[in-house]
């Protein structure tokens, strides 16, 4: 016997009359490997799921927004954070024999299987193409001293006296000898 997918949606509710709305709320565990570089969401944690289904012509559109933890490294001053951040969802689903598989078989499309739809391969776009290169731990974070590594955020007035690039000091002692003349 399988197993049904925690992000599986059941729409038996919904029918098949194209207009037909079905409104879910649900907390789904986020599937694994949601993460790029520095920051993502941790496996098993909660996702929020906020979602309307619409019955259309070809199939159910489901859209809605999924709210998560994100955890990661801050790519400034490399402290941990943990941040909640939304994401917006969309996706077409097709009934069988319907959308653009029939007719092209090189076109990827999602499909109502059993009248439900999985929502891992949405979730998981959603999430993942829009995660940040480089996350910041806050807006303003300071990050690291480039001279010694101090970190910016907790010493604010940290600083440095002015050093001179040492491809410039041979004429440091030009100035200095006309300064004498």
């Amino acid at each position: 016997m399988s197993r049904t997918p925690a992000t599986t949606l059941d729409l038996r509710a919904l029918g098949r009359g194209p207009g037909a709305m079905l409104e879910r709320t649900l907390t789904v565990p986020a599937p694994a490997g949601m993460a790029v570089g520095m920051v993502g969401v941790p496996d098993d944690s909660e996702v929020s799921l906020d979602l309307t289904c619409q019955s259309v012509g070809d199939g159910v559109l489901v859209q809605g927004s999924a709210t998560a933890t994100l955890t990661g490294q801050c790519g400034r001053c490399l402290d941990s954070f943990s941040q909640p951040a939304s994401f917006d969802l969309q996706e077409l689903y097709y009934y069988p024999g319907r959308g653009p598989v029939a007719s092209d078989p090189d076109a990827e499309a999602l499909f109502v299987v059993d009248d439900t739809v999985d929502l891992e391969p949405v979730l998981r776009a959603a999430v993942v193409l829009n995660l940040p290169f480089s996350p910041l731990c806050r807006d303003d974070c300071a990050g690291l001293c480039p001279v010694c590594g101090a970190d910016l955020n907790e010493q604010p007035e940290h600083a440095h006296d002015a050093t001179t690039d040492a491809r410039w000091e041979a004429l440091k002692g030009f100035s200095d000898s006309q300064s004498d003349s």
